[in-house]
C-alpha cells in the first residue's frame, strides 16, 4: 500500500494540481477545462477516440468468442499451440509490431500487392494513414486479451450443462443463448474492459498508422507533455481521459451484471 501510495496516487494528485494551474502559474484556475469542453476539435477527438474504441472492442469479440469457444471445447493439444501463438505476439516490441503494420498496408506493400494479384483491387489500396489501418493495428494489440478472458470463463464450463441441454431437446442456438453465453459473461465482460479500457488512451498505433488523420485524445496528451510542453492542459486533459475511463468500467460492470441476472 504504501509502495501504491508512494509511486501511483500520489504523482495524480501532483498532476491534479497541474490541472488547476494557468499557464503564469498564478492561482488556480477552470480555464484549462473550460478550454477543453469549449473547444469543437477537442470534443472531435473525443468522440474519435470513444468510436475507434468501441469497433476495436466489438470486432474483437466477434472473432474471439468463437475461437474462444473451440479452443476451449472442440481442441485438446492444440490448443495450447494455439495458445502459444496468441502470445507470441507480446514477446516482441510494440513499436516493432506498429511498424510491421506500417510496413504490411503501406501503398506498394505486401497486402496490396496481394490483393492486385489476385485480382480484388487493381491499383493502389490507399488503407495506410486511415481510421481502418488505426482500427486494425489496435484490433491486432489487443484481441488476444479478448480470446485469453473468454477462453478462461468457457473453459470452466461443465461440459454436462452442454449435455442436459442437447439430451431435453433444446437447439444449439437455445443452449448458446440460454447456457453458454450467460455463464462466459464474465469473461466476455472481462475481455470488454481489457480492450476497451486501454484503447482510450493509446497513442502509438493511431500515431504511426493513422498520421494526421489518427489524432486521438491520446496522441493530444502526448504532444502536450512532449511537443508543446503544455503540462497543465495536458494534465487536465489525462484526467478528463481518468474519468472517461472510470465511467466506462462502470458502465461495463453494470452491463455485465444485468445480462447475467
Amino acid at each position: 500500500m504504501a509502495v501504491l501510495l508512494i509511486f501511483a496516487i500520489f504523482p495524480l494528485f501532483i498532476m491534479l494540481a497541474y490541472s488547476f494551474q494557468s499557464d503564469t502559474g498564478i492561482g488556480l484556475t477552470l480555464e484549462n477545462y473550460t478550454r477543453f469542453f469549449t473547444k469543437t476539435f477537442y470534443l472531435t477527438l473525443t468522440g474519435r477516440t470513444i468510436f475507434n474504441s468501441v469497433m476495436v472492442t466489438a470486432i474483437s469479440l466477434i472473432i474471439a468468442y468463437p475461437l474462444a469457444y473451440i479452443m476451449a471445447k472442440h481442441l485438446k493439444g492444440l490448443k495450447n499451440i494455439v495458445m502459444i501463438l496468441l502470445i507470441i505476439p507480446f514477446f516482441t516490441n510494440q513499436l516493432v509490431r506498429v511498424y510491421s503494420w506500417l510496413i504490411f498496408l503501406q501503398d506498394g506493400g505486401v497486402f496490396e500487392r496481394f490483393l492486385n494479384s489476385i485480382g480484388l483491387i487493381d491499383g493502389t489500396l490507399g488503407l495506410l494513414y486511415t481510421r481502418a489501418a488505426v482500427i486494425i493495428g489496435l484490433i491486432h494489440a489487443f484481441f488476444p486479451y479478448m480470446v485469453i478472458t473468454i477462453y478462461m470463463a468457457l473453459e470452466r464450463l461443465d461440459n454436462s450443462l452442454l449435455e442436459a441441454s442437447s439430451s431435453l431437446g433444446a437447439s444449439k442456438l437455445t443452449t448458446f443463448r440460454k447456457i453458454i453465453f450467460p455463464m462466459s459473461m464474465p469473461g466476455v465482460v472481462t475481455g470488454i474492459m481489457i480492450v476497451f479500457v486501454p484503447c482510450l488512451g493509446t497513442f502509438v498505433e493511431p500515431r504511426i498508422l493513422g498520421g494526421v488523420n489518427g489524432t486521438v485524445i491520446g496522441t493530444v496528451i502526448e504532444d502536450q507533455f512532449f511537443e508543446i510542453y503544455g503540462w497543465n492542459f495536458g494534465a487536465a486533459i489525462a484526467f478528463l481521459l481518468l474519468a472517461m475511463v472510470l465511467i466506462s468500467m462502470a458502465g461495463i460492470s453494470s452491463l455485465g451484471r444485468r445480462v447475467d441476472s
